[in-house]
């Protein structure tokens, strides 16, 4: 037997007489993503040493693992990355207690760096350190906008 959907979309159903109701079972709870969970998430920046210099803001349970993936040392990293190896730190945010802490500030600091205007081109700086600057006035913006007490906040550079 079929039917009409809707005037809108005139398509037809087939209506299965033997097909039973769906047994929606009650969602199970959140369970972790790995082992890992009991360690703390991290934001980190990494500046690229190669030409055109570039930056790079990803999250992590494990920087120093992360950073050699980046690196290409060992397998694993962002295809983001690969033009611009080697990596150095330039500052890494520590004290996020969960993914989605640490996903939500990372996303909140990129479009940050993407809402704030850049620097003149007549500026006598270096462009690493003009990048770095940039970043960090996104990162500026960022904590004044979310609670950021709890976090520690360490630059390299």
């Amino acid at each position: 037997m079929t039917r009409l959907l809707s005037r809108t979309f005139p398509s037809v159903k087939l209506r299965d007489c033997n097909s039973k109701a769906l047994d929606f079972k009650k969602p199970q709870t959140q369970v972790p993503i790995s082992s890992s969970s009991s360690k703390s998430w991290s934001v980190y920046l990494i500046l690229s040493t190669t030409e055109p210099i570039k930056t790079y803001v990803g999250i992590t349970t494990d920087f120093a693992r992360r950073l050699k993936q980046h690196n290409g040392e060992i397998r694993g990293g962002a295809k983001a990355s690969t033009a611009g190896r080697p990596w150095l730190c330039a500052c890494i945010i520590t004290g996020f207690t969960c993914l989605s802490q640490a996903s939500s500030f990372e996303s909140q600091w990129k479009i940050f760096s993407r809402k704030l205007p850049r620097r003149k081109k007549g500026e006598e700086i270096s462009q690493s350190d003009a990048l770095l600057q940039h970043r960090r006035r996104a990162l500026e913006k960022v904590e004044e906008s979310l609670e950021c007490s709890h976090l520690e906040t360490d630059w390299k550079f």
